[in-house]
């Protein structure tokens, strides 16, 4: 799915700000509110979650539907032209109706969806356009939610019987099996786009690298009728190379590489035309694969250094704030960072264009956090399969084309040891799936939790391993000479393996401002005193290729006794200030070069 964009043939209309709004009152249907009892709530911003934009506590707390509304009129200069109703991302299930017609169902809530509307828009009137959102999450989910039971990092004391009289007495409520709070709404931004009748549908670039020269491999792919063509411009719009047709191989002498920061992310630019359509489209020029224990990127041994991240901030929650992405791609430079995670679902498209002009890798990863919390085989009684599998089609055909967007993760922390064998069948077959899907044949994995990981048979067959340990925070609390003595005995097990391993996630919870002379669990000190301590055995395998701490900022979470006013791992604050922890990285990081650290 091709990104919106205005050029001499497309334009766009924004129908970001203010919607008329309400929650649902359990009156109505299963998604559906008619005009007037939307007319009668309040506004709401788009795009945003709405959980925080209001004071009520049920605007935080919803389970269930909620309504949007707004009406717009197509210009008369655009009549003639293809019209797209576009979505970015509605969490985490939608329904869409144009003057009370249902027109569009879908489910998922962190990857965009759209639906040509020319001839469904009268002329001249005003279209009245209805978002139903449903941000229930359970078995069938992405991220998963408990349907029984406790939520993440709770307990509701099942065996009290004054406790099971009052979950059944209780309203409906969510029960995230995930450590992230359920921001709902319509997240990211809506448009209407317009290409002429004969257009390119999508296009897919691969690269390669011949000595000095590069080469570029693309296929269109095309409605209508018309001549299709190519051109790539370097930065100084100076052509380099053309082609004729849907599809080919181009060659450029003497080409600029794509190189993660402090090298040069260099960009050319795919210029493409069908007709009287044109669209275009950044290419960087560059390889990655695993080799041994070594994750290449352009043939050179590549060293993670980064984070697991969330979309998250006051106010807009999960909503697309441009100047926070400004801000934390400032952030991940002054830390001496190259990459990140996008822990734990797909990020707004402008963060992935900005990691392509920044040089900032990522492994782009799917929603499908919590696959598990249920002593049953998750894997037999869940309904996610077929929802995964969509998932990870639409990530690949809307990130394919990112030289940023280096290995693609299915998941993170599943349960794979209550029943290993399933687990080994569902997530093997993913693998296989994942891989048969990406043009660009990029590494693929999924995140490992703190498990037996004698008994987990997957984890160990995906080209890298990706694990979370939290050694002397969840375990051996505060302990770190038993902390390091227990991830010694892990690490040597990995290394058996024969495999790269990145550290995607470990940390300590750490209040900022808390300082004490003998550095403990939850101080300043003690945070910095974990990330050393653990640092230094990294540093001391040749197979461990990155470190990821968690997590680059504090961020919101559900109510519970563990959180207090989020998950608080972050290097920075959720107002993005640095935490002794941050200055620490940043001395570490900047020591560190990307490329031949561990030979």
């Amino acid at each position: 799915m091709l990104y919106p964009e205005i050029n001499e043939a497309r334009s766009i209309i924004d129908l970001s700000g203010a919607w008329n709004f309400r929650l649902d009152d359990g009156k109505h249907g299963e998604g559906y509110a008619e005009s007037a009892f939307i007319d009668n709530g309040t506004l709401m911003a788009v795009p945003a979650s709405y959980n925080d934009l209001k004071e009520e506590p049920e605007y935080r707390s919803h389970c269930g539907w909620a309504y949007y509304k707004r009406t717009f009129i197509i210009p008369n200069s655009l009549v003639k032209e293809r019209q797209v109703l576009r979505f970015d991302a509605v969490t985490h299930y939608a329904k869409i109706y144009l003057d009370g017609k249902l027109i569009l169902e879908h489910k998922g809530g962190f990857l965009p969806f759209e639906i040509d509307i020319t001839g469904k828009v009268e002329r001249g009137k005003e279209t009245e356009l209805i978002v139903a959102v449903d941000n229930r999450i359970n078995h069938s989910t992405l991220p998963m939610g408990n349907e029984e039971g406790t939520a993440f990092f709770g307990s509701d004391n099942a065996d009290v019987p004054s406790v099971i009289a009052a979950k059944k007495w209780r309203k409906p409520v969510n029960l995230p099996n995930f450590d992230f709070f359920n921001y709902a709404g319509i997240n990211r931004p809506v448009r209407i786009y317009t290409t002429p009748v004969n257009y390119i549908s999508d296009v897919t670039i691969t690269t390669e690298i011949d000595g000095k020269d590069g080469l570029i491999s693309y296929a269109l792919e095309t409605v209508g009728e018309g001549t299709a063509s190519i051109e790539i411009k370097d930065k100084s719009g100076k052509t380099v190379a053309s082609s004729e047709g849907e599809s080919g191989k181009l060659r450029i002498t003497d080409a600029k590489f794509w190189w993660p920061y402090p090298g040069e992310p260099y960009l050319y630019k795919a210029v493409m035309k069908f007709g009287e359509d044109t669209y275009s489209l950044d290419v960087g020029i560059r390889t990655v694969g695993v080799k041994g224990i070594q994750f290449l990127i352009n043939g050179k041994p590549f060293y993670f250094k980064g984070f697991g991240k969330h979309e998250d901030s006051a106010i807009h929650g999960r909503g697309f704030d441009f100047v926070l992405d400004m801000k934390d791609i400032s952030m991940i430079h002054w830390m001496g960072a190259n990459s990140f995670r996008t822990s734990h679902y797909p990020y707004a498209e402008e963060m992935y264009q900005l990691c392509d002009r920044e040089g900032i890798v990522i492994i782009d990863e799917t929603p499908a956090v919590g696959i598990g919390g249920t002593s049953e085989d998750i894997y037999k009684i869940g309904r996610f399969r077929e929802h995964h599998e969509d998932v990870i089609k639409d990530l690949i055909a809307r990130d394919k084309n990112h030289p940023s967007v280096v290995m693609w993760s299915m998941g993170n922390e599943p349960d794979v040891v209550t029943a290993p064998d399933s687990a080994y069948d569902y997530w093997h077959s993913l693998y296989l799936f994942t891989k048969s899907l990406d043009p660009g044949k990029r590494p693929v994995t999924f995140v490992c939790n703190q498990n037996n990981y004698e008994r987990d048979r997957i984890t160990r067959e995906m080209d890298v391993v990706c694990i979370n340990r939290y050694y002397g925070w969840y375990n051996l609390s505060g302990d770190m000479e038993a902390a390091v003595y227990a991830l010694n005995l892990e690490l040597d097990f990995w290394e058996k393996q024969e495999k790269p391993v990145i550290m995607t996630e470990y940390g300590a919870d750490t209040l900022p401002g808390f300082h004490l002379s003998s550095p403990e669990m939850f101080s300043e000190e003690f945070q910095v005193l974990y990330y050393d301590t653990i640092n230094k055995e990294f540093d001391k395998r040749a197979f461990m290729i990155g470190e990821h701490p968690w997590n680059f900022a504090d961020f919101n979470t559900i109510q519970g006794p563990m959180r207090a006013d989020g998950n608080r791992k972050g290097l920075l604050t959720r107002d993005r200030r640095p935490k002794m922890a941050a200055h620490y990285f940043r001395k570490r990081w900047n020591e560190i070069p990307d490329f031949d650290y561990k030979k």
